[in-house]
């Protein structure tokens, strides 16, 4: 133990800079994934053929090739067309478009999710698309897609080192470096494994906190009844049954139920 704690104590500083180059290609493609993702779920949102045949075409392509022929693809072959990318800006794109493919499934789903009822019923009051994607769809959506996408960051936060096959010195490269030099792979991987488990815990645990905030009785998430449509320009509301019985009257745009008010 003793002998692998000095080792250790060798490696670290080396592997803890691959962790700053691991935090960038995650941050980088998490941010880019979910732009993109976004725009994916509302071109298919908005029935328009020609979008939906186009954000539906490129999920199933991108979904249909591993993401690793991907990254080489982009990092390989689009220098061939005149496409000159780094090892990093690579693996930040082809890993941001990998999986925004599956952001987009999340926020298709989120979005589907709502009762088309209270989308009618926003409509019905003069509501712009996008005013009842802002105001309607939006707040209630994020906290159904918000389980599955901390659960998609953690994933990309792994599947980050596949960027090490395109020579990025993250992480997972650096530990292949140290190992291939000193052939100690049991300390070596062993450490890449706790570091990575280090930075994915908290990840987990936030994603259960916030998961954890968001009330179970939020009639107007799931599948409410409508029941009308009140009010002036300034204070329309939807009421909405909830599974339970009883009425609760829900301020559109906000995303916490109004006490519930029994009829």
């Amino acid at each position: 133990m003793t002998e692998f704690l000095a080792r250790a104590g060798r490696y670290l500083p080396i592997l803890l800079e691959g962790v700053w180059l691991t935090l960038v290609v995650t941050i980088g493609s998490v941010i880019l994934s979910t732009l993109l993702g976004f725009m994916w779920a509302v071109m298919t949102w908005s029935r328009i053929t020609v979008l939906v045949i186009i954000s539906r075409g490129f999920i199933t392509i991108i979904r249909g090739i591993p993401i690793i022929v991907q990254l080489f693809y982009i990092y390989f072959v689009m220098p061939d067309i005149g496409i000159n990318l780094t090892a990093l800006q690579a693996g930040i794109i082809g890993l941001g478009v990998a999986y925004s493919a599956y952001q987009a499934e999340n926020f298709r789903a989120g979005i589907e999710a709502i009762d088309k009822g209270q989308i009618e019923a926003a409509q019905s009051i003069g509501m712009t698309d996008w005013l009842v994607m802002r105001r309607v769809i939006m707040p209630q959506a994020v906290k159904i897609v918000l389980p599955s996408f901390g659960n998609t960051v953690i994933m990309m936060l792994k599947d980050s080192s596949l960027v090490s096959t395109n020579t990025v010195a993250e992480l997972t490269r650096q530990g292949q470096l140290i190992a291939s030099s000193t052939f100690d792979n049991l300390t070596v991987f062993t450490l890449v494994a706790l570091i990575y488990l280090a930075l994915s815990l908290p990840l987990t645990f936030l994603t259960r906190h916030l998961t954890k905030g968001i009330p179970r009785h939020d009639l107007c998430s799931g599948h409410p009844q409508i029941i009308r449509v009140v009010g002036g320009h300034q204070g329309h509301e939807l009421r909405c049954r909830a599974r339970r019985g009883g009425v609760h009257h829900r301020p559109l745009g906000i995303g916490q139920v109004d006490r519930p008010a029994l009829h």
